[in-house]
């Protein structure tokens, strides 16, 4: 083959394999962990049959939200044991849970799916475990509410107390950890953080009403690198891992403090207070600056410079803070420069300048928009808001408010959609959607 053809060759293949890579969605809030898919260009309008490429029935419930690597999508789902899997059946449990004031402990099959990607076929199934949960959780939670992450070799699935599983992508068990201990969570509110990979390292948050911790696994053995205890009640973010010089750090939110700690080690390297209680929100990063908020009984955002160290309070490295309409359960979307954030768990949403703080609009009413929990996300040029009923408002990426188009699945949506080339994946109380303008 003459050189130059060689080389050509060579430069196809590479970037092939750099755009497969930057088209997967390996972690529920993507690759940077700021909700943005850069190169994506999902559908900005569909329904529950419009644009809709495939949906496949999920059993049983969750919450985490799908994640894909090149032709594989992921979830994971609490099924009945007894087999109540059909529509009517999941119904009956759905009302019998809002009834009680909860789901309720029955057993279930912790479970992984696989599907593929261009078709919607299960290309396998597996059952984690088999065991009733030892605590309650809240009525609109749910027993799979940790979404799974994956590298590409492996994909992990967190049931919390249910323990961490690692499998092959064809679905073979590579290794458990069942033996982290149980959380019991505030007021039986239920588990839902969700595992990060770093490097060789999977790291586990653990906040619960006991002793709380944070740790690092081996995510080829699952043997712990390091644990890390937290002085934190029950609290469901998820960690965030960024860049600071030669150092990784670990950004975590928590009530007392939102705190840093070193990847190779676990040491604590710098806190800061003002959270509010039981927080969820994660935190979001760009060009070196971390924001952290949270918005249950009480209301802070807030941007800080991770190079300080120990108590960071009232220094120069907290460059702003906000007190009011802050996010409660979904967390910040960070794209081109803005954060979006809703006010608590509402559909009122506030656009920020990510450098200072300043608004771009305040909290701002979206029609016919409900309670949110999943996060919101970025691709192609938009922004994508859904609520508890299915409803996702696409908005325009930018300074101002401008709504494009309103749609729906027609089914409760409380897992944070995944956008990946021109595709939206959505994750529905009992449907998997492929969303696509193709």
């Amino acid at each position: 083959m003459p050189r130059m053809l060689y080389l050509a060759f060579i430069f196809f293949v590479m970037s092939a394999s750099q755009s497969a890579i930057a088209a997967n969605w390996p972690h529920w809030r993507g690759v940077g962990g700021n909700g943005v898919a850069a190169e994506a260009t999902p559908p900005i309008e569909w329904s529950d049959s419009k644009n809709v490429k495939w949906k496949v029935a999920i059993p049983g419930h969750g919450s985490g939200s799908p994640v894909i690597w090149e032709n594989k999508v992921f979830i994971v789902s609490g099924v009945p044991a007894d087999g109540a899997t059909t529509q009517s059946q999941q119904e009956s449990l759905s009302r019998n849970r809002r009834r009680r004031g909860g789901a309720p402990l029955q057993e279930l099959k912790f479970s992984v799916f696989c599907f593929d990607r261009a078709t919607g076929n299960k290309l396998w199934e597996q059952v984690a475990c088999e065991v009733k949960p030892h605590q309650a959780t809240h009525s609109t939670n749910n027993f799979a509410a940790a979404s799974p992450c994956t590298d590409g070799e492996h994909v992990y699935a967190h049931f919390g107390s249910r323990g961490l599983y690692c499998y092959t992508m064809d679905g073979d068990l590579v290794w458990k950890r069942d033996d982290l201990g149980r959380m019991e969570t505030r007021n039986s509110f239920g588990e839902g953080s969700s595992p990060t990979l770093a490097g060789d390292k999977i790291i586990v948050p653990w906040d619960h009403e006991g002793q709380s911790a944070i740790f690092a696994l081996n995510k080829r053995t699952g043997e712990t690198i390091w644990k890390t205890d937290r002085d934190e009640p029950t609290c469901w973010a998820t960690p965030l891992i960024v860049k600071v010089g030669d150092q990784k750090q670990i950004i975590m939110n928590g009530q007392t403090m939102a705190r840093a700690y070193d990847l190779a080690s676990g040491k604590e390297l710098w806190r800061c207070g003002g959270q509010t209680e039981r927080p969820i929100a994660s935190a979001v990063s760009e060009k070196g600056i971390v924001y952290i908020g949270s918005g249950h009984r009480g209301s802070f955002l807030g941007a800080f410079r991770p190079t300080g160290s120990g108590d960071i309070e009232g220094t120069d490295n907290v460059l702003w803070t906000i007190n009011r309409d802050t996010p409660d359960i979904a967390s910040p979307l960070l794209s081109s420069g803005r954060i979006y954030f809703h006010k608590g768990k509402s559909g009122m949403l506030t656009c920020v300048d990510a450098a200072t703080g300043k608004q771009h609009y305040g909290a701002t009413r979206i029609p016919d928009f409900g309670n949110v929990y999943a996060s919101p996300i970025a691709a192609g040029g938009h922004v994508y808001l859904t609520d508890r009923t299915g409803t996702t408002v696409v908005l325009k990426d930018s300074s101002d408010f401008e709504i494009v188009a309103t749609n729906s699945v027609g089914e409760t949506v409380d897992a944070t959609p995944a956008p990946v080339d021109n595709e939206l994946f959505i994750r529905g109380e009992k449907h998997l959607f492929c969303i696509s303008g193709s």
